[in-house]
């Protein structure tokens, strides 16, 4: 069964930085592409960050040059750090796994998702 947890949101002070963690179990994690989406309060989820099978990134605009999303095979974890952090940036951020070696922004892309962890930025 697939299972991913995610880790390490809070609250910080804009200009600050957070690393995320989601933890992976139950998929042959070398052959997946995943990806990290956020949810801000009465907004839709959208695509922040993805890595594909063979650890190619694709950041959305609004982060580029902010985040920096990585995996560790050996642990089997996937990570987003984060830095000069904005208000903007607050919001639920999930991670996501699909059965491709291709990563794309379509949430509908993606079998499975994390339960989220909540990041809030203060001005």
């Amino acid at each position: 069964q697939v299972k991913l947890v995610e880790s390490g949101g809070g609250s910080v002070q804009a200009g600050g930085s957070l690393r995320l963690s989601c933890a992976a179990s139950g998929y042959p994690y070398r052959v997946i592409s995943m990806g990290w989406f956020r949810q801000a309060p009465g907004k839709e989820r959208e695509g922040v960050a993805l890595i594909d099978h063979d650890g190619t990134p694709t950041y959305a605009d609004s982060v580029k040059g902010r985040f920096s999303i990585s995996k560790d095979n050996a642990k089997n974890t996937l990570y987003l750090q984060m830095s000069f952090l904005n208000p903007e940036d607050t919001g639920i951020y999930y991670c996501a796994a699909a059965m491709s070696t291709l990563a794309t922004m379509n949430l509908g892309w993606y079998q499975h998702w994390g339960q989220g962890t909540q990041v809030t930025v203060s001005s």
